[in-house]
């Protein structure tokens, strides 16, 4: 296989991970964009002796490093007071070392080669940002899904992390119902729901009324990573992997402009 063919092969994983790091579609995709203009521009930054992935990756992290990051945050109005805050008081390195590990399984090795740093020392940033996962404020989640065990698989993860669970519809109806008795701080939301319709389309319902962050679950995310719109800016695998689950529910409410509020929202009620 050749060097364009291997790096072709991880960009729709590494979008995956430059959204979920960075914290909106845009922003993610736009690095995702300079890093491969620097492999067109500055092939030999990428050493064909190397894993591929591990080098594309680092490459990223590299070209990001060294951008503006806030600023194209700032401009599509994703990150307000309380997520600048949050980017300041957690440090950078424990988040980018997890998400390597629990969203793209790299192990300790790769990821220190991905950061240039020890294995040892990768260890340790994992085991910073497991705590400080820790300590992650709680908030009511609402888990769309039409399969029962999955769903139930979904709410013992939620509730492991400390959140509560405010209802599980299996329908589009169901999930816009559920929105006028409770207004959660998250919504996990199968793609494609029991009677047919699509949880992407009861989400962009719910949206319209609410706003909150959106982790999706399917069994084909390379159908929803491809540049084209509707796309999710969090996605989960079937069947996922409960690190992953974590780590991306820890992203989302990071980034969450409601993050920080300790209260229970009121009810929503349709207008």
């Amino acid at each position: 296989m050749s060097a364009s063919k291997e790096i072709s092969a991880h960009i729709p994983y590494l979008r995956r991970f430059a959204r979920a790091l960075v914290g909106d579609r845009e922003g993610g995709d736009a690095y995702v964009l300079a890093t491969l203009e620097t492999v067109v521009a500055e092939p030999g930054r990428i050493s064909n002796s190397e894993d591929s992935r591990v080098a594309v990756y680092r490459l990223f992290l590299n070209v990001w490093a060294a951008s503006p990051i806030n600023a194209h945050i700032d401009r599509s109005g994703a990150l307000e007071e309380n997520g600048r805050r949050n980017l300041e008081a957690i440090s950078l390195k424990p988040r980018i070392a997890f998400l390597l590990q629990a969203l793209e399984g790299f192990d300790l090795d790769q990821i220190g080669q991905t950061l240039q740093i020890s294995e040892r020392e990768a260890g340790d940033l994992i085991e910073a940002a497991n705590g400080e996962i820790a300590d992650q404020i709680a908030t009511d989640v609402l888990i769309i899904e039409d399969e029962p065990l999955i769903a139930h698989d979904l709410r013992s993860i939620v509730e492991e992390l400390g959140h509560r669970v405010v209802g599980m519809p299996r329908t589009h109806a169901e999930a816009v119902a559920a929105i006028k008795e409770n207004s959660p701080g998250l919504i996990l939301a199968d793609i494609q729901l029991a009677d047919g319709s699509s949880g992407l389309d009861a989400v962009n319902e719910i949206l319209g009324s609410l706003s909150t962050p959106v982790i999706f679950v399917t069994a084909y995310p390379e159908r929803f990573l491809t540049g084209e719109p509707p796309e999710p800016a969090f996605l989960i695998a079937k069947p996922f992997n409960v690190e992953s689950l974590k780590a991306v529910i820890s992203q989302a409410l990071f980034f969450d402009r409601r993050a920080g509020r300790r209260e229970r929202t009121a009810p929503w009620v349709g207008m």
